[in-house]
């Protein structure tokens, strides 16, 4: 391909992959608002509503392995249209349940699509970008924070101005709507995937077995504080939120966007560190970085735990790109979605334990004190895996970064 082809090919992956990531954590995130206002609608307590989406979240994990070995194998274009369709079609079906068993069905119908993203997309991306991967990556998970920002924002702003059926209606058929236009590209014969570079080689030295092992728990734990946070901050600002929230659910909601917005944009602090500095020195301070911040959490509230809120999660999310970075380095291209399936089975398969975690604490102890604290104690175990990565060594594609990664 031309030059010109190839930057109008990177900018149309650019845009479906982050489209996707804005939808599949508006989807992941979007329930713990909405029942909120089903604890009134059909008068059922928080503690079981909210145990409806473990299920669901458990998909999100153990359905990333086959999502990425269907990609390995059927390429990632055609398995990101299905991601669209699907997800948004539960999403739909999820607003026009009538029970909770129905409920149940659709929000795990949805997490089953909504494991597709992670495997599928990140390493879509990463194929598909030359040059300055950190920064690709970060941008792109600024996408993924703000759709967990929209999440509570526009929930909030649908159940106040129309019902809480709506919050699930509206986006899901937006999602269906960027699929289509997807498929109707491929069916235009739009080329939405490249070969990979043969000088992508994976990073060799340290045996692949002990950094896939320290990797693999290190992202457990990352996974499990980022879910069973995100599954927590509505309750806690209920809770906590001392007069910040003022009426409703759209203040709550609102709360929680402006944390994940404020995380957002660190992604891209991240991605540009990432591009500058060894690996393993950045994921590492991102890591360390949370087990004050959560043991904060504990016993924050109004506006301090806004604050203490929005630095938490953006310590957790500015580690990504520097994780996803290490991760594709130790892979071959061939089998990115094989390694990326694996890491979001633990990263995802960790959020159902957190879903857990939030309705045992809230329904023994009346608060979620507890939790933070048990997060803030895993915080520092993750440190410790960090901190016996190995370093990596430079490669070719890596040449716009000044430093040794």
């Amino acid at each position: 391909m031309t030059h010109e082809a190839n930057n109008s090919h990177a900018r149309t992956v650019f845009v479906f992959s982050s489209a996707g990531h804005f939808f599949v954590h508006l989807c992941i995130a979007f329930y713990f608002v909405i029942v909120l206002s089903l604890e009134d609608s059909w008068d059922m307590p928080y503690h079981e509503l909210v145990s409806l989406w473990t299920l669901g979240s458990l998909m999100v994990g153990v359905a990333a392995l086959p999502a990425g070995l269907l990609a390995d194998r059927l390429g990632a274009p055609a398995i990101m249209v299905v991601f669209f369709i699907g997800m948004g079609a539960s999403a739909i079906a999820a607003g026009l349940s009538n029970g909770s068993a129905a409920l149940l069905v659709w929000l795990s119908a949805i997490g089953l699509f909504a494991a597709v993203y992670h495997p599928v997309g990140i390493p879509w991306l990463v194929r598909n970008v030359r040059g300055a991967r950190g920064k690709a990556l970060a941008l792109n998970g600024i996408f993924g924070s703000f759709g967990g920002a929209a999440a509570g924002l526009v929930s909030g702003f649908l159940i106040d101005a129309v019902n809480w059926r709506a919050a699930f209606i509206v986006p899901g058929a937006i999602i269906m709507l960027t699929g289509l236009a997807m498929a109707w590209l491929m069916w235009r014969g739009r080329r939405l995937d490249c070969e990979v570079p043969d000088d992508e080689k994976p990073e060799g030295g340290a045996p692949k077995a002990r950094v896939f092992g320290l990797l693999m728990v290190s992202m457990f734990i990352g996974g499990l504080l980022f879910n069973g946070t995100q599954t927590a901050l509505p309750k806690v600002f209920e809770l906590r939120h001392q007069g910040l929230a003022g009426d409703g659910l759209l203040g709550i909601g609102f709360l929680v966007a402006l944390v994940y917005v404020m995380a957002g944009f660190m992604q891209l602090v991240g991605g540009h560190m990432a591009d500058r500095y060894p690996l393993k020195t950045v994921y590492a301070t991102s890591v360390g970085l949370q087990a004050p911040l959560l043991w904060l959490a504990a016993q924050s509230g109004g506006a301090t735990l806004l604050v203490v809120a929005t630095l938490m999660v953006m310590a957790n999310v500015s580690a990504l790109p520097a994780e996803n970075m290490i991760l594709a380095r130790y892979a071959p291209s061939r089998r990115h979605g094989l390694a990326f399936g694996a890491k979001f089975v633990l990263a995802f398969g960790a959020a159902p334990v957190g879903v857990q975690l939030v309705s045992a604490i809230q329904d023994r102890t009346g608060d979620l004190a507890l939790l933070f604290q048990c997060f803030a104690i895993l915080a520092v175990l993750a440190l410790v895996v960090v901190t016996r990565l190995p370093a990596l060594s430079r490669t070719r594609s890596d040449a716009r970064q000044p430093a040794s990664a």
